[in-house]
């Protein structure tokens, strides 16, 4: 059925179709009255649905919404099916799109804050209930007429419990924001919406999109090189960018400390909570399989470089390229750990009286010693003269002449 045919129908006898608002691969979004409650509605239609996955993924999309209650996301009202056509009414929402927003040129550093802060809310109130959204992106952000973000479009939404709607080697969502380990075909958790949420943010600062290309170009460009993070930023965000870009899962934070530090301008957290391990360690070389200080061991973490070999039409050079990048990172870090180590202090030991202030002369007991010691030829009369000729017979022989005077 055409776009013109649904406008002015009356769907379950409840909802007016008055225009389209917008359409996408599978559905198309309406706007509606409900003329029960007379209030202005959205309501999302599946026209055509033929093919048991769809089908799947919009009963996943419904019943993910229903469950979930969070000002940042678009509250559903109802959900069935009329005239054969699978339809969702939601709150509407009066304004536009994130990537609307984006294309009239880049946010300032504060508005991106709030909207950052407000997204990350939504995600961590998603993640709590064991969702993983995995299609974040700025189209699917709807900003309302009071410019506050609201989340949308779940149908890729991934339920922990639930059955996989994908085979386990298709990639789900949307070239441009994938997270490395959704590329290589890995574990898929919140980390992935972490990763896409940092991407957004740094779009809204630069007005671009920082993978950009076709399909598989843009995917494995991250497995080349990380996002640019801008360095005139806060340092507290430009370390944020960076832990939410990284690329392992583990490194980032989560979307609830993502939200404390765009809300607070707080410090990041550390990323990696790890057992604590002796200071003694930063002397030591990187560990030869090119682990971070205090990192697990790379065998026992699925988000290696050799996953990316599961990576199809991923360039050889390419490969080379993250090798040995992975060896210089290498070889930086142990250069950190020994300039750490070189540049520290030693401890301050207790002094040793004998060695603390050199004495260049005699100690002042032994020069008053010779000054007031009594001394006999100190007062001493000087003898008589000899007379002429004798001198040399008495001459370096003492006492002789004492008693004859």
């Amino acid at each position: 059925m055409t776009v013109q045919a649904f406008r002015g129908r009356l769907l379950a006898d409840r909802y007016r179709l008055d225009g389209l608002v917008g359409a996408g691969g599978m559905a198309q979004v309406h706007r509606g009255w409900d003329v029960l409650l007379r209030r202005p509605v959205a309501v999302k239609l599946f026209p055509g649905v033929e093919d048991a996955v769809t089908e799947r993924r919009i009963e996943n999309e419904i019943r993910t919404l229903a469950a979930l209650s969070h000002p940042g996301l678009v509250a559903v009202y109802d959900a069935g099916t009329s005239g054969g056509t699978r339809f969702v009414v939601m709150r509407l929402v009066e304004g536009r799109t994130l990537r609307a927003e984006i294309n009239r040129g880049p946010l300032a550093l504060s508005e991106v804050r709030r909207l950052g802060a407000a997204i990350a809310d939504a995600l961590a109130h998603v993640h709590a209930h064991g969702v993983v959204h995995r299609d974040l992106k700025p189209s699917n952000v709807l900003l309302d007429a009071d410019r506050e973000p609201l989340l949308a479009d779940f149908g890729l939404a991934l339920t922990s419990g639930a059955d996989r709607v994908t085979l386990s080697q298709q990639v789900v969502g949307t070239a441009p924001y994938l997270a490395p380990e959704q590329v290589r075909g890995g574990a898929i958790g919140p980390a992935v919406d972490v990763y896409a949420l940092g991407l957004v943010l740094l779009e809204c600062l630069s007005g671009r999109t920082e993978y950009d290309g076709g399909g598989v170009e843009a995917a494995v460009a991250r497995l080349h090189r990380p996002p640019h993070v801008p360095s005139h930023l806060p340092s507290e965000l430009v370390r944020l960018f960076s832990l939410m870009t990284a690329m392992t899962p583990k490194r980032r934070p989560s979307a609830e400390e993502c939200a404390r530090v765009l809300r607070d301008g707080a410090p990041p957290p550390v990323p990696l909570p790890r057992p604590a391990q002796p200071t003694r360690r930063l002397e030591a070389p990187a560990d030869p399989a090119g682990a971070e200080p205090n990192a697990p061991a790379a065998s026992t973490d699925p988000d290696t470089l050799a996953s990316i070999e599961a990576v199809p039409d991923a360039p050889q050079s390419a490969r080379r390229w993250l090798i040995s990048g992975s060896l210089a990172a290498v070889l930086g870090l142990s250069g950190l750990a020994w300039s750490m180590v070189d540049t520290t202090p030693p401890a301050a030991s207790p002094p040793e009286p004998a060695k603390v202030v050199p004495v260049p002369v005699a100690p002042p007991t032994l020069v008053t010693t010779r000054v007031v010691q009594p001394v006999a030829e100190t007062r001493q009369e000087p003898a008589p003269a000899a007379p002429a000729g004798k001198e040399d017979k008495h001459k370096g022989k003492p006492g002789k002449g004492k008693g004859k005077g």
